[in-house]
């Protein structure tokens, strides 16, 4: 424990952010980093607690008070290495992640938590700093090939522990370069995708061979690269989004969310596209779901010179505050206000969009809209709702961006060819302990496997597949165990 009366010292805090008029200008990431003082103050907040339900909050089962007190201490190596041993890739998770165990911490029953996610992100860039992230492969390979099919983070974090365990990764992407939704669905200003090449290149220096522009199932045979390898993972997340249909669905300006934000990654990272141009500059726009990607398009839409932003939410407005039924330690379903909210943009909740209406070149003018009322359970959640007599209304936009989440993987070409089983969401159907499939040698992980999920679980995922992978080919394994007590036994 770094200080003991830290908790009670110090107060939560964050680093400062550039002014909201001042991010929209660009797409670079606005968020600044601790002094060295502050950060001190900050990990001294950590409680120690006998029983730290941080770690059971965190998919990756992070070690966080032992790496609280190493930053206190400032021994950044033992701080590096303690993390590092659960979390492949910190510098994605300090940055995007939601934080479920932020929700868990402790000392969040009466206070506001620890500041977990901006520590772990100071951890691995003072990491970087002072060259501590070096290749892990061993130099005696075991002699088997694995192929990983996504590079995502579920794809990436199974390519680097099977590489570290000894085998020999290829992965195969379909786009033109690593990252998956990290590239071309999180926006530059939240994540800039030189933090994604940084880290490509350590797995390369890994001996992780990336192959680039090659769908496998259309450009390369899902059946060759099955016979040509000991192991086959199929990492390629959730792809295909859920569709809004309903008259006018097929009018000009109503994009898809992804659609929207790939273009934009890829015209900021000179990137080539062969799609039409999206733009939301002149344009009200309306963004219809209230998550992450939601929000995503707000801010992008904002920083191309739209006139207005509206983002619609069927459900109800969250409290700002947990209630009785969602106690700690559980992930709270409260208010989340992002920064790209904080840049400019109406909610609406409780909004049911009826129609789209065009104009008579076929261009989007309006959408027809009605007030919903909910009806929830004992537990607060909620049932059904009906509509609110008189509330329909005409609210005008040039622009619709559909961010309602994803249904499923897609199912043409790689996982057809192949023969995979789905489950009954559609998605692959591989056990939840193995992570085997139907087709033999072939695992999955991530979004492809569980469904549309976040970051960290995708991260785990690829840790826990690659385990299994390394104990089919193998007979046993030596990767670290999601048990985060016995991977700090096992680094110390």
């Amino acid at each position: 424990m770094g200080k003991v009366t830290g908790f009670q010292e110090f107060n939560r805090e964050l680093p400062e952010k550039v002014s909201p008029a001042e991010r929209v200008k660009n797409y670079n990431e606005f968020v600044g980093l601790y002094s060295d003082e502050k950060l001190n103050q900050q990990s001294a907040r950590c409680m120690n607690c006998g029983i730290p339900f941080c770690h059971s909050g965190c998919p990756l089962g992070n070690i966080i008070p032992e790496f609280n007190d190493a930053v206190y201490r400032k021994n950044w190596e033992e701080a590096y290495q303690i993390l590092s041993s659960t979390n492949n890739f910190p510098e994605f998770t300090g940055r995007i992640c939601p934080a479920p165990c932020e929700s868990a911490c402790v000392l969040g029953i009466n206070k506001p938590a620890v500041a977990i996610e901006e520590i772990e992100k100071h951890i691995i860039e003072i990491a970087y700093a002072n060259n501590l992230v070096k290749p892990t492969a061993p130099v005696i390979k075991t002699g088997k090939k694995v192929a990983v099919i996504g590079s995502g983070p579920a794809g990436l974090a199974a390519a680097a522990q099977l590489s570290k365990a000894g085998h020999s990764v290829t992965v195969y992407e379909r786009d033109d370069k690593a990252g998956g939704l990290l590239r071309y669905g999180i926006p530059d200003f939240k994540l800039e995708k030189w933090i994604i090449d940084r880290r490509i290149q350590v797995m390369e220096e890994d001996g992780v061979e990336f192959k680039y522009n090659v769908e496998v199932g259309k450009d390369l045979s899902a059946e060759e690269v099955v016979r040509n390898h000991d192991a086959v993972v199929l990492s390629g997340g959730s792809t295909i989004p859920r569709n809004l249909p309903m008259p006018g669905r097929e009018l000009k300006g109503i994009h898809f969310a992804m659609d929207f934000l790939k273009q934009q990654n890829k015209r900021v990272g000179d990137s080539k596209f062969d799609t039409e141009d999206i733009f939301a500059t002149g344009k009200e726009v309306v963004v219809i779901g209230g998550g992450d990607t939601g929000s995503d398009c707000v801010g992008t839409s904002n920083r191309q010179g739209a006139t207005s932003v509206k983002q619609f939410e069927v459900m109800f407005r969250p409290p700002e505050a947990r209630t009785q039924h969602m106690p700690w330690p559980t992930y709270p379903m409260v208010l989340k206000v992002t920064s790209s909210h904080e840049e400019g943009a109406d909610r609406y909740w409780g909004i049911n969009t009826k129609e789209f209406l065009g104009d008579e070149n076929g261009e989007l003018r309006a959408i027809r809209v009605s007030d919903v009322s909910w009806e929830v359970d004992v537990l607060g959640r909620p049932v059904k709702f009906t509509e609110v007599e008189g509330s329909e209304r005409e609210i005008p936009c040039q622009r619709v961006f559909l961010a309602m989440g994803f249904l499923h993987p897609q199912h043409e070409g790689l996982l057809k060819k192949l023969g995979v089983e789905l489950d009954v969401r559609k998605n692959v159907n591989a056990n939840d302990v193995t992570y085997r499939t139907n087709v033999s040698k072939v695992f999955s992980a991530g979004d492809m496997r569980r469904g549309q999920s976040l970051v960290v679980w995708a991260i785990s995922e690829g840790r826990e597949c690659a385990r299994k992978v390394d104990e089919f080919l193998m007979g046993h394994s030596t990767l670290e165990s999601k048990d985060a007590v016995n991977q700090f036994e096992q680094v110390f």
